[in-house]
């Protein structure tokens, strides 16, 4: 494999002493197209030199209102102004705090009480969400002309962005973040896509920029990369609207989130013209893959990582064949372990200090940020085992289910239910049993007009797994709780389940 970014000819990361983040992505020539613009009636390309014009209105603008260290909320669905938002706060030395117009004002409220932001770079739309609970600047209002703004004098370990955790477990947290931690996700975003920067290569993905997989797995990388990143809205993932962004867009390397997968391989589309695809999030099982070679045309690199510290482990095509239902090596420069391991080889999943893309630590929260760690390693709350030198997801740590002394992972269980045509969605918890401390518990979702019974279902897992892992008790629902994010909010079926002792 070469080299890759961000790091030495070791392995080891390069970061110099002097970095900022938005001067990272817009060191290319001014006639280079950095965006393609889809959120209009027709395609526009935007760029290098027309995004630096209008980072440097938007940060002219906010010099007038803000200092570095201040936080400013950007409230802007995929577009060039989005991007342009979070690099002129960077720019001049200020915190960025992304937030997701999805939200609710009690989501919006707690996000900006929290960060004690006063300003938030938004739009039309995105103004009346806020109301009263900060200042809206309208950020394509704002026009580009004038003096160029000088970048702001900050290191790596400066603060520069401020990303709230998707709050599956208790009230979310803000993750705060230097300028270091775009460099700290290039050497995997590289891997997960095939070697990212070839010929041609221009990447998307459905994933609102609001969250890390969206901002620092796709946007950001790629215009620190000089690939073009397509910014297009779907205010809901909609099959036919995803490959006409792909057509459109000229796109070749896609981020999927696996929501998104299973909703296209549900629809049976095809995909052509991609050369490579990346998901992460929740591990993918071997049917998934093997429905992804033939649908996609490519093998689905899985990545993994968290707000705290992403992009840790991921596959690589280009350099090595993937290994079902692991989640991939270790991506240079980051080094995890897996502690305290049983006689299985299973235990928690934790990445050594010094990753780039590791945390500055979680805002106002001192003892939550130093539990958070284990003397040079940061849990990451999840469990795994080794097998050679693939890692694979087990679980959430507070997710396993322990049933008659075995330890059982939801995420396989979940896999398996996917693969029945017949169910559309599935989430697995542990339900309290006297006898056996847990059960399993699975709620499912079936696709419109589709019949299952529990017993084929419970047949269909027995027959594909342990068999001490099938579950005992099936409960068909409507819908499943979720996350904006798409992910099942496995602690409110625990909460359920738990009631019915």
């Amino acid at each position: 494999m070469k080299q890759l970014p961000g790091l030495d000819g070791e392995g080891r990361w390069d970061i110099p002493a002097r970095l900022n983040m938005a001067r990272q992505c817009l060191d290319f020539p001014p006639d280079q197209v950095a965006v393609i613009d889809l959120t209009g009636e027709q395609r526009a390309d935007v760029t290098y030199g027309r995004l630096a014009e209008m980072v440097d209105g938007l940060a002219r603008s906010l010099m007038r209102r803000v200092v570095a260290g201040d936080r400013v909320g950007v409230l802007l669905n995929q577009s060039p102004w989005c991007l342009a938002a979070h690099l002129a706060i960077w720019k001049i030395g200020a915190i960025s705090v992304p937030l997701f117009k999805l939200f609710k004002r009690d989501a919006l409220a707690s996000r900006i009480g929290d960060s004690g932001l006063e300003l938030v770079l938004t739009d039309e739309e995105g103004a009346k969400l806020v109301d009263d609970l900060a200042q809206p600047l309208l950020a394509n209002r704002i026009g580009r002309r004038g003096a160029d703004v000088p970048f702001a004098d900050t290191g790596p370990e400066d603060a520069a962005v401020l990303i709230y955790t998707s709050g599956t477990t208790g009230t979310p947290k803000g993750a705060l973040h230097g300028h270091r931690v775009l460099t700290g996700h290039l050497p995997g975003v590289v891997m997960s896509h095939d070697m990212l920067g070839q010929d041609g290569d221009c990447l998307w993905t459905p994933a609102d920029w609001a969250w890390i997989g969206g901002l620092f797995d796709v946007a950001m990388p790629a215009l620190a990369l000089g690939v073009p990143v397509v910014a297009a809205r779907m205010a809901k993932f909609d099959v036919d609207e995803c490959k006409r962004i792909i057509v459109q867009g000229s796109v070749r390397n896609v981020f999927f989130p696996p929501t998104a997968l299973r909703m296209l391989k549900a629809a049976d589309a095809r995909i052509e013209g991609l050369r490579s695809v990346a998901s992460g999030g929740e591990p993918l099982g071997a049917e998934m893959l093997a429905w992804g070679r033939e649908a996609l045309g490519v093998q689905i690199n899985e990545f993994y990582g968290q707000t705290e510290c992403n992009m840790v482990a991921s596959s690589c095509s280009a350099a090595f064949e993937a290994q079902a239902g692991c989640i991939g090596k270790p991506v240079a420069g980051f080094e995890i372990d897996v502690l305290d391991a049983d006689a299985q080889g299973e235990g928690d999943i934790a990445v050594k200090r010094g990753a780039a893309s590791m945390m500055l630590g979680y805002w106002k929260r001192p003892e939550e940020t130093a539990a958070k760690y284990r003397g040079d390693w940061m849990l990451t709350g999840d469990r795994g085992v080794w097998e050679g030198d693939f890692l694979r997801f087990v679980g959430r740590e507070d997710d396993v289910i322990t049933s008659s002394g075995y330890r059982i992972g939801p995420a396989e269980i979940e896999d398996c239910l996917l693969t029945h045509p017949s169910v559309a969605t599935v989430g697995v918890v542990g339900k309290p049993d006297a006898l056996r401390t847990e059960v399993v518990k699975a709620y499912v979702v079936l696709k419109h007009g589709a019949q299952a019974s529990a017993v084929e279902l419970q047949d269909w897992v027995r027959e594909r797994l342990a068999s001490y892992s099938y579950p005992r008790e099936i409960e068909f629902l409507d819908a499943l709780p979720m996350t904006v994010t798409g992910k099942v909010i496995r602690r409110e079926l625990k909460a359920r389940a738990g009631k019915e002792q």
